[in-house]
């Protein structure tokens, strides 16, 4: 099992002139270390308009920089959206195409439709087509990358035969992904042959049978790119320190306020009457855990906060689930002091990633797919 880190960019009130210039570069500090030390993907997300939640209104600048500043770890959209209101596919594929040349081919490219009213609201968008914008997108996009010339007549946009350019490094392109937030999008990646981007906190068993079903049905995909990106991911939190009780103290702290934050959202599900989001994905079970009186004493299970030991158990049991990879949101909500973020990501990569020996053999060659 390999190792990548996460971002949202959340930036806590109150706001002074570098709130958002010191959580940028506090994350591009983290970034390199975590190049160093053998990570090999860094996600960011796309948010707008949720005020503390996220401050990650362009993460391929970003990612950009990040890129620029290390040498192995693969720099990942997680995710573009896929909404004609937020982002054309066109500027999509082109954007994607640079930060792929930039970074040396080092792109894995998330997809996703936005799942708060918040946003899909401050853009017009109708929550009825995401899905299918997004499965329009994801479609048409590869194939920009792959032929000298594209052209589409479609519901969600349409261009006439030109060539999309520049044409993305890694050759036939690089690997997708989707966000899977709400029950089945596992499976809407299966089909299409790209990576689950997992970011849920259901029961292993609940997981177990998810992975298996997705790689039951990738077996059968129709690939809407060149390839098959069989990999599942998912995202956890970290904060890892040799005192187990100051490890769980620190860390409970951090996913808490981060569950607060999250607990302030305005759900599309929950907003406007449509069929396009059967759920309000992780925010019920983010909001209980929010509204529970003081700190939890002791970590959820699976969750990678504690001392080594402890992580390796928890680790043990993504591992077992059949998950590729767990990326670590290391500082939700910016409580934790930064020399602390970073002691934590170098006891890991010194105390835990070891018990993993695949994901050391990856880093040592360079990281990669």
């Amino acid at each position: 099992m390999k190792f990548g880190i996460f971002y949202e960019l959340s930036v806590p009130r109150p706001w002074d002139h570098e709130a958002e210039r010191k959580v940028y570069m506090n994350a591009l500090e983290q970034v390199r270390l975590a190049d160093e030390l053998g990570f090999d993907q860094v996600w960011a997300v796309e948010h707008h308009f949720l005020e503390e939640y996220s401050h990650c209104a362009a993460p391929e600048l970003f990612l950009t920089a990040c890129a620029m500043q290390t040498k192995n770890i693969h720099v990942g959209h997680g995710i573009v959206v896929c909404v004609p209101e937020f982002n054309h596919p066109i500027r999509i594929a082109e954007r994607a195409a640079v930060l792929d040349i930039l970074s040396g081919g080092r792109l894995e490219f998330g997809t996703g439709r936005s799942a708060t009213w918040t946003e899909l609201g401050g853009f017009r968008a109708n929550p009825d087509d995401t899905k299918k914008s997004w499965d329009e997108f994801v479609h048409c996009i590869p194939k920009m990358w792959m032929q000298e010339r594209f052209s589409y007549e479609g519901k969600y946009f349409s261009m006439p035969s030109r060539a999309v350019l520049p044409k993305p490094y890694q050759k036939p392109h690089p690997p997708m992904w989707v966000a899977v937030t709400s029950p089945g999008t596992e499976l809407d990646a299966a089909d299409r042959g790209i990576g689950s981007l997992g970011v849920t906190f259901t029961s292993f068993a609940e997981q177990e049978s998810k992975v298996k079903e997705y790689r039951r049905r990738i077996q059968n995909c129709t690939p809407v790119g060149g390839f098959v990106n069989n990999q599942v991911n998912t995202v956890n939190f970290l904060f890892c320190h040799e005192d187990s009780e100051t490890g769980t103290k620190v860390g409970m702290r951090m996913i808490q306020h981060f569950n607060y934050l999250a607990a302030q959202l305005d759900m599309a599900k929950e907003a406007v009457p449509t069929k396009s989001y059967p759920s309000a994905g992780l925010l019920p079970s983010l909001r209980r855990q929010a509204s529970s009186p003081g700190e939890q004493a002791k970590a959820p299970e699976g969750i990678a906060v504690g001392n080594p030991a402890h992580l390796i158990k928890e680790l043990r049991k993504w591992e077992a689930c059949g998950v590729d990879r767990v990326s670590f949101m290391m500082n939700a909500a910016e409580i934790i002091p930064q020399e602390q973020v970073l002691a934590s990501l170098r006891l890991f990569a010194k105390e835990v990633m070891p018990a993993f020996t695949d994901s050391r053999t990856q880093a040592a060659v360079g990281g990669g797919r």
